[in-house]
């Protein structure tokens, strides 16, 4: 009973797309997916801005592990693209990422994702306004579910899969092990061998990551650390660009120290949330379809990516110390307005209230300047006031500033062209490789991974 042909561990969109891909080949197979968070209908934060008003600390976070993994609460955007979301193309080439991509679209526009748009950014009249005022918009073609409809296209999937594979929820993997052949996982509900392993862990799953990395002796790369904030301001501040792109990828390098600072997870009309990372509360963001359940406010990252050299290698500890830090100040998240940033001053309640934007996240008003060094505070700063030239109203007092937002990249895990480590069988695909970021490239790799081994089954 315990024993199958192929087992996945991770329900992210690794997981499933490749599960799904498998299903689709060769229903033959004998497939497991292990997860150890919960089903997608049981995934809820008790957070309700009422009763509760911060993370709980919850023994799995309803946020970020389940069937869907992190993005199944996000905002639903699926970008099309090799510019950003990751270095799959690296190892498959460019033409076939996007062929990937562009499948997986048509998995989600077939699953309930019909009737949603695809944004684009070619040929946009933005492109040259933003390099009029030293900024540089990225080339992509964006998919927006919307948190509500990425709910009922992960729902469709679900109703697919689970009487095809076997699913294994509230159960984490604790060890995975090898004997040239097949490969055993340990579990609180028993020991489970299969002869092709799929890790698909997510940024959430890095700290086990690295220990199945270790103990069998996978070479692995640091990676970088991304650290900035969650800006929110008047929807329509930034309406211009989101009625046209909807998620706008802006880069901008600081003139002081020549840092990049990219805007990340554009949510029009959407809400800030908190999420739980290995105890660590940051910040992100949501979006809906639904007009019934959009806001008055747009929010997205700024963010400034983090590179270290030797001897220094811990980049996400680098990253958790800051979010951390942040933690301890505000008991959980912070949240400060542009101009007592500016006035070296931290936030009130009362200032906060009297502002002209309303928060969509209960926080802790605070001092950001505590807990960002000042190199990357400087670059946000300078980036807000690059963004005030093309949308007009970035830069007022009373944007709101949350923080901190980390985005913890996984150590590059060494792999082929195969996504195949050096131990035959065992693939390690999604965020949980290093190799992607996104939702798109994850979906991505896991289809990939998952003809591979239909094909050698047949």
């Amino acid at each position: 009973m315990n024993q199958y042909d192929v087992i996945i561990v991770g329900a992210g969109p690794g997981g499933i797309y490749s599960a799904w891909e498998m299903m689709r080949l060769d229903p033959s197979l004998k497939v497991a997916v292990f997860e150890k968070g919960h089903p997608l209908e049981r995934r809820k934060c008790p957070i309700d801005g009422e009763k509760i008003k911060s993370c709980v600390n919850c023994k799995t976070c309803a946020i970020m592990s389940g069937f869907g993994g992190a993005g199944a609460f996000s905002d639903g955007k699926y970008n099309l693209t090799n510019d950003f979301g990751g270095t799959l193309y690296e190892y498959i080439g460019k033409k076939k990422a996007m062929e990937l991509m562009e499948y997986v679209d048509q998995i989600n526009t077939s699953h309930g994702g019909q009737g949603t748009k695809l944004y684009t950014t070619a040929n946009t009249r933005f492109k040259k306004i933003c390099l009029q005022n030293g900024l540089h918009l990225l080339d992509a073609s964006v998919r927006h579910l919307g948190t509500d409809i990425n709910y009922v296209v992960l729902k469709n999937l679900f109703a697919e899969l689970e009487n095809k594979v076997d699913f294994y929820f509230d159960t984490e993997v604790e060890h995975v092990s090898t004997d040239g052949s097949s490969y055993s996982l340990q579990t609180a509900a028993g020991t489970f061998t299969c002869r092709d392993c799929i890790i698909s862990v997510g940024r959430s799953g890095s700290k086990w990551m690295e220990t199945v990395c270790r103990d069998m002796d996978i070479a692995t790369k640091s990676n970088r650390v991304d650290i900035g904030v969650r800006v929110e301001l008047p929807a329509v501040v930034f309406s211009e660009l989101t009625d046209e792109l909807y998620e706008s990828k802006i880069v901008y390098r600081t003139q002081n120290y020549e840092d990049l600072v990219r805007t990340f997870c554009m949510n029009p009309k959407g809400a800030v949330v908190a999420e739980n990372t290995n105890g660590i509360v940051t910040v992100n963001g949501h979006s809906y379809e639904n007009p019934d359940l959009q806001t008055n406010n747009t929010n997205f990252a700024l963010l400034v990516a983090k590179h270290f050299t030797a001897p220094f290698k811990d980049s996400n500890g680098y990253g958790e110390s800051i979010a951390r830090l942040s933690n301890m100040l505000g008991g959980g998240i912070i949240v400060q307005r542009f101009g007592d940033l500016i006035r070296g001053r931290r936030s009130t309640q009362k200032r906060i209230d009297e502002g002209l934007v309303v928060p969509t996240l209960a926080a802790s008003p605070g001092d950001l300047s505590l807990v960002l060094p000042k190199r990357i505070m400087d670059g946000l700063i300078e980036m807000i006031y690059a963004l005030d030239k093309i949308a007009p109203g970035t830069a007022s007092s009373d944007t709101l500033l949350y923080g901190v937002e980390v985005k913890f990249y996984n150590m590059e895990v060494s792999l082929d062209e195969n996504l195949e480590t050096a131990h035959k069988g065992l693939y390690i695909i999604g965020d949980g490789s290093g190799v992607t970021h996104s939702l798109s490239h994850a979906s991505a790799s896991g289809v990939y991974v998952a003809r591979r081994i239909a094909a050698a089954a047949q």
